[in-house]
């Protein structure tokens, strides 16, 4: 092991938590730990679901690297508690999190920004009638997707294609998320685009087109199978690649992202036209992850691309002749 990295200090990589994706954020906080060990960072395992995070500044750590997913994580609350401690972070400040976890708060924005989204219906539990979710399928056709607003990793996602089985998908999502998105359903290629930096400087890395077994890219599919493809390069039209890294660019500065994010995007099989569905800001770091494999593409080593996260690492309000 070479010679501890003395520009970071001791490192906490948060790891576990208690949302739904604390399996995958512990696969990917293994994964995030090897690799700056590797690279002589002083970097200890920390999980906020087993220990209070005033604990950060009893033992001295200087920066966190996030590798919690979802709620409890991506949401804007451990980062509010790290600013409050005064303890460096990677990812988003505290507002670009808390709204890009919630889907349709972040379309929202898109949409008052001119950025292309699927249109969307919104229910909230308990407000709504039979009647009203009967007529959603009217309004956004068929086929259609369900799922709960604040959740990741495909967790509580319904397609839905008959009507009859509309009461079963919301009730499915309710379980999750007392917000329930019901979203148009675009039809055609699949494709994510990771960024890392932040304002001028963030860059978008190659475009990954995913190919799923029938078109159904869901939780097993996305972690526990190798029969879904992963294309990059992408093998898109000439342009297509390089208009969409443009738009998750836009998509990343107009919700103030930093640091590193990975955003979803469907293409209209007929028109071409792209529309992008959500973000993530803390994105997976595990080996079936989708920024380790286009940063892979790039020349960036998952090593290289866990340092350079890292370097990223800031707060929303930073101490005065601090960090």
């Amino acid at each position: 092991m070479s010679q501890k990295n003395p520009d970071f200090g001791k490192v906490a990589v948060l790891m576990g938590g208690r949302s739904a994706e604390r399996e995958i954020s512990l696969m990917s906080g293994a994964g995030v730990l090897q690799a700056l060990r590797s690279r002589g960072v002083d970097a200890h395992a920390f999980d906020p679901a087993e220990r209070d995070l005033g604990e950060l500044k009893n033992e001295g750590f200087e920066r966190c690297f996030i590798t919690l997913h979802g709620r409890f994580g991506e949401d804007g609350t451990v980062q509010g508690a790290l600013e409050l401690l005064g303890i460096p972070y990677t990812g988003s400040g505290v507002m670009a999190s808390s709204i890009s976890i919630d889907k349709v708060t972040t379309k929202r924005v898109w949409l008052a920004e001119g950025l292309p989204t699927p249109k969307y219906v919104l229910l909230h539990q308990g407000a709504y009638s039979s009647a009203q979710v009967n007529t959603i399928a009217d309004t956004l056709g068929l086929p259609l997707i369900v799922k709960p607003s604040r959740e990741g990793s495909s967790i509580g996602l319904t397609k839905v294609t008959k009507a009859v089985d509309m009461a079963g998908a919301v009730a499915q999502a309710g379980q999750l998320d007392a917000d329930i998105l019901c979203e148009q359903f675009i039809s055609g290629d699949e494709v994510t685009c990771p960024v890392l930096g932040t304002g001028a400087q963030a860059r978008a890395l190659p475009v990954i087109r995913i190919v799923a077994p029938d078109g159904n890219y869901d939780y097993q599919n996305k972690y526990f199978t190798d029969t879904t493809q992963y294309l990059v390069p992408c093998g898109l039209p000439e342009g297509e690649e390089q208009a969409i890294q443009q738009l998750v660019l836009q998509a990343y500065r107009t919700l103030n992202c930093r640091g590193w994010a990975r955003a979803d995007v469907m293409i209209d099989a007929t028109t071409r036209k792209p529309y992008l569905l959500e973000i993530n800001t803390s994105p997976g770091m595990t080996g079936h992850s989708l920024v380790p494999m286009s940063a892979r593409a790039a020349g960036i080593s998952y090593e290289d691309l866990c340092i350079e996260v890292l370097k990223t690492a800031a707060l929303d309000y930073p101490k005065p002749g601090g960090h």
